[in-house]
């Protein structure tokens, strides 16, 4: 895992400036403390930051071809390098290293821009071919991996993290504010566009080339698609399917020259993951965990069951809310945009203990949207099924007596019988993604102090598209090709930046592209069979997994929010949130926010994961937009 950045001058003549290279590259020093470099050749400029994982002592870039006039960046692990160098050795190529780097520039040479179709691993890269003074960047299938990049008048500049782009000054930092609305709904921005206008995500699956003849192109390399194969299927028979799977992707991650361990939660994923790396490694495994002392938001006796069933040795801690509120503003910096998930926190924290003893992880991410884990799932499949059996029998003027009748039960009843079809319009817009949205658009149109915002910009345009994109599959599988795309590349951000804090490389298995396009011709009914989700998967690791562990419900690293939004932090949100600051943004309505605070102080209704929303985006503007040094923040929460 490392950090790469790279300037293009698109002025002819023009030469990239070294030290705005270095700069870009050393802001992404925690992401590589083991080695840097930089290249520059006329109109191009490569930075790299290396944590060395392979070939420890010889594989420091940016990295050239045995005739130097191809060169590298990568961050990143290609797992299947082993059998590509003896295919390459075969052809003629001489290798310098042991690294996997090696591997791609070998393979580029061959086959040009396709090479990506021949790794399996997780990558972003940047080749810079001085014969054909052409540019490549290339971003892994899945997005474990991040790239962004920002295309101006006079250059192009992509790095592993948005920072360095802003460190180069290629754009200032402005808010896209056209983004508000799906930030309320859905907590991140979907598709290309990042929080900061003029910087962009490199969509996962996908190379974008550059030459000054030709201009930039993009093309989209790989897409997941769902040709379901389920004809005579059994569920024993696919489970195990799955478990070789699964066996052989952990068997290819871990491929490493240093320590490696693994982030236990205590789930059925990670606790899967720790049974098979267990019975492929000769020595005991290392697991870590973290937890909180609320007793809701602790699944640390879990883990500790799982990694004694596995003899494994075992490392956790207990995080505290100073620490926790402390590290925010911190970790905000790392993140680039404002924190989505809460989950976010206790993973830089398990990162940072296991970067004591390890500098690799694996880590379950990916098996809930694979194997259809999340409530959701369950919740819009059966309002369908549910709608079908019922209005199948009522007349319309009934169906609206129900309808009335929702409206006038107790408050308790009548929220949740307004998450079903009783009171839902048809069709997944207002099924799948408005309802189980923060801010539904509904909440967004009494908060927003300009309200036409919305307008602007469908917070749910990207998942929509996504869900009606080809024909394959049912709504279950529809469900999860949005999420693959959407959801799930920015919880793999959120790990990676949160890992990458620590100097800790993170893997996912589960994402491996070769178990994923096994996974995704199982059929749904395999994956969701009544209210169970990852059936399939449950099934897989039946005689792997302690049956308490396969039975308990999902957490996923609860954060006790709620409690501390109404004790000990309430003061915090009067300040931060509520205060005139914020208001001076003119982004919301004051007394609306106050509304939402105070209902949730009072224990009406629990606002937890709203005003922590609200609670993130002021503090990352005040941090990117206002300037304001990272310690003066921290002292603001504590004031």
């Amino acid at each position: 895992m490392c950090g790469i950045v790279g300037i293009v001058s698109l002025r002819p003549g023009l030469a990239v400036d070294a030290a705005r290279l270095r700069h870009m590259r050393d802001v992404l020093r925690h992401r590589g403390p083991d080695g840097e470099g930089i290249l520059v050749d006329g109109p191009v400029g490569l930075g790299h930051r290396r944590l060395a994982i392979v070939d420890v002592a010889g594989g420091h870039q940016p990295m050239s071809n045995e005739d130097g006039n191809v060169w590298i960046v990568l961050n990143g692990e290609i797992y299947n390098h082993a059998s590509l160098r003896d295919e390459l050795l075969a052809r003629g190529h001489r290798y310098r290293t042991r690294s996997d780097t090696e591997s791609i520039l070998h393979l580029y040479e061959e086959e040009g821009e396709r090479c990506v179709e021949r790794l399996r691993g997780m990558f972003a890269f940047a080749i810079w071919d001085q014969r054909r003074r052409t540019l490549m960047l290339a971003r892994d299938r899945l997005g474990i991996k991040p790239l962004y990049v920002a295309v101006t008048e006079d250059e192009i500049c992509f790095a592993s993290e948005i920072k360095a782009i802003l460190a180069a000054g290629a754009v200032r930092p402005d808010f896209r504010r056209e983004l508000l609305g799906e930030f309320l709904a859905t907590r991140f921005a979907s598709g290309e566009p990042t929080f900061f206008r003029g910087v962009d995500k490199l969509p996962p699956g996908t190379t974008l080339t550059w030459s000054a003849a030709e201009g930039i192109h993009r093309r989209r390399y790989w897409t997941p698609s769902f040709p379901v194969n389920g004809h005579g299927a059994t569920l024993r028979g696919t489970a195990s399917e799955v478990r070789e799977g699964l066996v052989e992707a952990v068997g290819s991650h871990l491929m490493s020259d240093v320590p490696l361990g693994l982030f236990l939660s205590g789930g059925l994923d990670s606790s899967g993951l720790a049974a098979i790396m267990a019975a492929a490694t000769p020595e005991p495994i290392r697991t870590f965990a973290v937890g909180f002392s609320d007793r809701g938001a602790n699944e640390l006796p879990y883990a500790r069951l799982m990694a004694r069933h596995v003899g494994a040795i075992h490392r956790d801690a207990v995080v505290s809310p100073e620490e926790f509120m402390t590290a925010l503003p911190r970790l905000i910096w790392h993140e680039d945009e404002p924190i989505a998930f809460p989950a976010s926190v206790p993973l830089y924290f398990v990162s940072r203990l296991a970067r004591e003893d390890v500098t690799v992880v694996l880590t379950g991410e990916g098996a809930d949207e694979l194997f259809l884990g999340y409530n959701r799932y369950r919740v819009t499949a059966w309002n369908e099924r549910l709608e079908a059996a019922a209005w199948r029998w009522l007349p319309g003027p009934l169906r609206r007596s129900v309808q009335r009748l929702v409206a006038r039960l107790p408050a308790p009843a009548r929220r949740r019988a307004e998450r079903t079809f009783l009171a839902l319009p048809p069709g997944v817009r207002a099924r799948f993604f408005d309802n189980f949205a923060v801010f539904p658009e509904s909440s967004q149109r009494e908060l927003l102090a300009d309200p036409g915002r919305l307008a602007g910009r469908d917070p749910y345009a990207e998942g929509m598209r996504l869900f009606a994109a080809g024909d394959d599959g049912g709504i279950l599988e529809r469900m999860c090709r949005v999420d693959l795309q959407t959801y799930l590349v920015e919880l793999l951000m959120k790990q990676d930046q949160m890992s990458m804090a620590t100097s800790l490389e993170s893997r996912v298995p589960f994402l491996d592209h070769h178990f994923v396009e096994q996974v995704l011709q199982i059929p749904g009914r395999f994956k969701l069979r009544g209210l169970e989700g990852k059936a399939v998967l449950r099934a897989a690791l039946r005689e792997l997994v302690p049956p308490e562990i396969r039975a308990r419900p999902k957490l996923g690293f609860p954060v006790p929010l709620a409690r501390w939004f109404r004790g000990p932090y309430w003061p915090m949100l009067e300040r931060i949130v509520l205060g005139s600051r914020a208001a001076a943004r003119g982004l919301f309505h004051p007394a609306a926010v106050r509304r939402l605070a105070e209902e949730h102080r009072g224990g009406g209704r629990n606002h937890a994961d709203r005003l922590w929303l609200l609670l993130n985006l002021e503090l990352w503007q005040r941090i990117f937009l206002d300037g304001e040094d990272v310690g003066a923040v921290e002292r603001a929460i504590h004031a």
